[in-house]
């Protein structure tokens, strides 16, 4: 099964392919789509589209798994992340892909065990789940890869694997 992560975000946003048989874990790809502060935030999203567009195609993952929107304290970024996650929602209904949402305080406590654990904590069990000491360099990626974690560890994943080990 090929899980696609995203943490969702105007200027970034971080994405990670996974491979998983329902023991193995993999990290097959990750990477950002990155958009220019003085565009218009239209221009942007489009870039957002376009980009989010050609990862499925190029990837075709089976299932997303995206950061959730919660309340934060800064209001003037929740609405761009919103507009972003929007974009990359309609990207994956438009390919059926299945939608699986975590909130960071569902994703770390997933990952740790304590649903207020610091950055350092959640990038030591993404190493963890990975076997490796090497992660990308961003956090935005590297965030996508936990969310993508998250979902691995969830109680749908059964049932999703037997479901595209028949389809594929």
């Amino acid at each position: 099964m090929k899980i696609l992560g995203i943490d969702p975000g105007m200027a970034i946003v971080g994405y990670s392919i996974l491979d998983f048989d329902g023991k193995n874990l993999s990290l097959s790809n990750s990477g950002s789509i990155r958009t220019e502060k003085g565009q218009s935030e239209s221009a942007r999203l489009l870039e957002i589209f376009n980009d989010m567009t050609s990862i499925v195609k190029e990837y075709q993952p089976d299932i997303c798994a995206i950061e959730k929107l919660f309340f934060v304290h800064n209001q003037t970024t929740v609405m761009p992340v919103a507009h972003a996650r929007g974009v990359i929602l309609t990207v994956l209904e438009q390919f059926k892909i299945p939608i699986y949402e975590y909130t960071p305080m569902e994703v770390k406590k997933i990952l740790t065990g304590y649903g207020r654990a610091d950055k350092k904590e959640v990038e030591q069990m993404v190493k963890f789940a990975l076997g490796t000491d090497k992660l990308p360099k961003l956090d935005d990626t590297i965030d996508s890869i936990a969310i993508a974690i998250s979902y691995t560890r969830s109680p749908n994943v059964i049932d999703d694997l037997k479901k595209f080990e028949i389809s594929h």
